[in-house]
Parts: structure tokens; sequence; C-alpha cells
């Protein structure tokens, strides 16, 4: 069973408005255990409209609509599938009381635009919109489900849940889609896909592999499809545990889990605080830890240590060791984490220095390259070097969550 969606409106098209609708539309289908194939976008044009509805019954079984359905004049939806459904409008008395209903409630008197919203096409199920003044219809061709709804999000969620999805799985037989996001921090897509090659030829047939990447963090997700739900999360949970076992210092968490959220778990379970010195990062470290609520109860505080001043005044970088290595060295971030951490006097440090690009690299350090230190509650110094790109806002990015990956791992002992 293939689901897909439409949206109609030009002012998607133009990015007037972000198409929200059909991303939430399509996590309700996947919830009720139908599958999503398409999502198409198109314009208030009925020759476009009539074109997609066509090719959308030749590969789908349950297409989606939203849009166009309004008062005016640019809302052609409903003519429009009047022509593809071969019927013309009628008016539909249950749906007038309801708008008349509506409109009393506001103090307002129906006008003829709002009167002409009952009007629908004449072999379709009406669907019952107790937000606004636009009915969803529900029609069925040749075995195909085709359901119209407006595009307003106030109005078209609860026609979904309400009546959509239930109707969907009376006139279907649906099973189960179980999603597992793993959230991994530390290697490239390409490399991750070597390391686990093996695991992933093992998946099951009803299972599929998708590798999300973003900025510093890979999120694997595992899709598994049948009729046993509780199988389902069994075995996915199973694969899951596996995978843990292959590459446990890449994983960190797991669905909606952040890198700053665990740190911060793990901090108030130990009773322990954290200080942080950036340069490279320019406080985008410090931003991730403190929009976590609660941060103050571990969090101390920063010093963003931009210039070589900042960090010689403030954090008590030797001026020989700036001379001598160079601001972006292992050298400078060990002495910017230990002197942090000893002014806040705090339990743990994190300090990053280097070239965030586009420019100020050289042949020896190219734009990317990046010092991060940790230092621990025993003065120990964990620093490491990186080559993250070119691209100074994923430098940052990249940068900053390594810097807390660093962190949980030492927290953990892995």
């Amino acid at each position: 069973m293939i689901a897909e969606i439409i949206s109609i409106g030009d002012e998607l098209l133009i990015g007037q408005v972000v198409n929200t609708n059909a991303s939430w539309i399509a996590e309700q289908l996947n919830l009720a255990g139908i599958e999503v194939q398409q999502i198409t976008t198109i314009s208030d044009k009925k020759d476009h409209i009539l074109k997609i509805l066509d090719r959308a019954f030749l590969r789908s079984d349950i297409i989606l609509i939203t849009g166009g359905l309004g008062p005016t004049k640019d809302d052609i939806t409903k003519q429009t599938l009047c022509e593809f459904f071969n019927t013309s409008l009628v008016f539909n008395n249950e749906a007038y009381q309801q708008i008349h209903e509506l409109f009393k409630a506001r103090g307002f008197k129906v006008t003829e635009l709002n009167r002409q919203q009952a009007e629908l096409p004449a072999n379709c199920i009406p669907l019952k919109n107790k937000n606004g003044t636009a009915p969803g219809m529900w029609f069925n061709k040749d075995g195909k489900i085709f359901v119209s709804m407006p595009g307003v999000p106030f109005e078209m969620k609860p026609m979904i849940t309400g009546q959509v999805i239930p109707r969907l799985k009376k006139f279907y037989k649906t099973g189960f889609i179980i999603h597992k996001t793993i959230l991994t921090q530390g290697i490239g897509e390409s490399f991750l896909t070597e390391i686990i090659a093996d695991w992933e030829k093992n998946l099951p047939e009803n299972f599929n592999l998708a590798y999300l990447p973003q900025p510093g963090i890979v999120r694997l997700r595992i899709t598994a499809k049948g009729n046993n739900k509780e199988k389902l999360i069994q075995e996915i949970n199973s694969f899951s545990g596996k995978l843990q076992e292959i590459i446990p210092d890449l994983i960190f968490g797991y669905e909606e889990d952040t890198l700053e959220e665990i740190i911060g778990r793990l901090l108030k379970e130990k009773n322990q605080t954290l200080s942080t010195a950036e340069s490279c990062t320019g406080g985008y470290i410090s931003h991730l830890i403190t929009s976590v609520p609660g941060s103050s109860n571990y969090y101390i505080g920063s010093i963003i240590a931009y210039s070589n001043l900042i960090k010689e005044s403030l954090l008590g970088v030797k001026n020989k060791t700036l001379i001598d290595n160079g601001a972006v060295s292992k050298q400078v971030v060990t002495e910017m984490a230990l002197g942090v951490q000893q002014k806040f006097k705090t339990d743990y440090a994190i300090a990053t220095s280097g070239i965030a690009g586009p420019d100020g690299g050289t042949e020896k350090k190219p734009v990317g390259t990046t010092w991060i230190a940790i230092a621990t509650p025993d003065k120990k110094v964990i620093t490491k070097k990186y080559l993250f790109g070119e691209h100074r806002g994923r430098n940052i990015r990249k940068a900053a969550l390594t810097a807390l990956n660093m962190l949980r791992k030492e927290l953990i002992h892995l």
C-alpha cells in the first residue's frame, strides 16, 4: 500500500510559506503503517493539477491533497477535482449547517462566497471541518483513495487524525512501520559505511538502513516493516544492539538525543562541573550547553578568547607558547583548558582553537585545522587535532560537537 502527498499552492513554490503540512502528514501515515512514496508540491493551475493527479493515480494507492479549497477565485482545487472525477458540484446541506453554526458562534452572517463552500463534488464523501468552512472530500476511484483537505494546518490536522486515518485503516489492512535512529559522531558517512558493511548486509529483507548525515553527526535510521509490531521492535533492538558492539566509540545516543543533553545528564549524575575556553567556536559550545534547561547546575561559564591578548591575560597562556607554536596548536589549547579550569575551579574544561575560515589558512595549517582539549579533574589534558574542511559555519558546528563528544567519552571512560 503506497501513499502520495500532493500540496497545492503557489505560495509554497515561491518560498513564501514553508510546506510543513507534507512532513506532518507523512509522519502520521508512517505511524499508521502506511508508506509514503512521493511528496509533490504544485502550482494553482488546473492543467498542472490534472496532470499530477493522473500520474498519482497510476503509481499510488492513497493520494492525500492539501490546499486550494478556500472561497476565493484562486482556490480551484474543488472545480478541478470535479473535472478529474467527471462530476459536478452539488449543494450539501449538512456542510452548510456546519458553516452556518461556525459563523453564528463567531457573530457573523454567512456570505454568498462562504455558502459556496458547501457546494461539493457529487461523488465525494464529505469530511467535516470543525475549525473552518472548507469540508474535506473523500473519493474512491477504481479502488484508489483520493482525499482533498484544506491547507490550513489548524483545519487539516484534526481531519487527518480524526477522520482520514481511521477511514484508511478500515479500507486497507495496514501493517506496522517501525523506525529506530542511531546517532553517531566522529566519522564521515563513507567511512562509517565501510566499517558497518557486514552488519548492514545481514539486515533482514524487511529492514532498510538510511544514512542521514549533517555537520558533525551521521544518523543511522533503521526501518522495519511487518505485521507483528512486538516482533519488529524486538528485532530492531537486537540489530541496533549488535551495531553498538561494532562501533561503541561512535554511537552517542538514539532518536532525539543531543550531545549537550547527554553531557548535562552525565555531569549532574557525577555532581561535577564544566567550563569552556573557546577561540574558533566563538561561544557556540557554550550556546549548546546552555540551551539545556538546568545547565546552571553544572556549567559555570566560558571565556571566549578570540585574540591572543585574551588568551594570555585571562587564560594564562604563555606568550612564548604562542610565539613558538602559534595559536592553533596542541600547546595553546592545553594551556587554555587548564587556565579556564583553574580560573573557574571546575572539574572539567573544554578548549578550542582553530582556523574556521574561509581565509587565514596556511600550507601547514589549512582552513579547518582545529585543536580541541579536554581538561579532567586530575589535571590530565586530552588533546586532538582535526581537519574539518573549508566551510566556516560547518567547521564551527563540527568542532563544537566533536568537543562535546570528546568530553562524553571521558565522562563514561570510553
